[in-house]
């Protein structure tokens, strides 16, 4: 447990880093993400149960994944509509977000977070801290922790939709995993192309 509370700790500080107003403008957010992910996912391998045993790429997962990530982006994108009927602030926090890509190559965002970004995260979240929770203690309590801790560390941003986004995203993810760890691979493969759809392909 104390290996998986330093890493947790250290993602607390790292996505503090990249999200809070007085930090973030000081970094490369896309660069930073990148490092962060890669390490941290670099560190479940490490420290973790083997989260590659019995996790497969192949032409099932990827059409799940497609499809997971279909359903998520139809899911937000209703969100969206929603969240500005309910909340004036909304719009503008999602521009906020948006505005993180402004000046980037989409090439290379999309390079980034196809095969890195969203793929390491899944490693790490799903793959380890939640896989070490449930085997810790159980799988609810493996989801329900790690699907908060994730929302919270985007909570430095002072961006609710943001926050709101990684808590829908994350309880997502952490359900499939939850019910079907078998799919892991499909998972990842849907975060990864969540991630670009979203940003770059077909923004909201």
């Amino acid at each position: 447990m104390k290996k998986l509370i330093f890493t947790i700790i250290l993602a607390t500080i790292l996505w503090s880093i990249m999200f809070m107003p007085l930090t973030a403008p000081h970094v490369n957010f896309w660069w930073m993400m990148t490092a962060s992910a890669c390490i941290l996912s670099l560190l479940a391998t490490f420290f973790g149960k083997g989260w590659y045993k019995g996790t497969k790429i192949d032409l099932k997962n990827i059409f799940l994944g497609v499809a997971i990530a279909m359903l998520l982006w139809g899911i937000f994108w209703v969100g969206d509509k929603l969240s500005q009927i309910i909340f004036d602030f909304a719009r503008p926090q999602v521009d906020l977000i948006y505005g993180m890509k402004e000046g980037e190559s989409p090439w290379l965002l999309t390079f980034l977070m196809l095969f890195l970004i969203g793929p390491a995260e899944e490693i790490f979240w799903r793959g380890y801290v939640q896989q070490t929770l449930s085997q810790r203690f159980n799988a609810n309590i493996g989801f329900v922790v790690t699907t908060a801790v994730y929302a919270l560390v985007h909570a430095g941003s002072c961006n609710f939709m943001l926050t709101m986004a990684a808590l829908v995203a994350g309880a997502t993810w952490g359900a499939l995993y939850r019910f079907y760890p078998q799919y892991f691979g499909a998972i990842i493969v849907s975060h990864a192309l969540w991630d670009t759809a979203v940003f770059i392909w077909f923004p909201i």
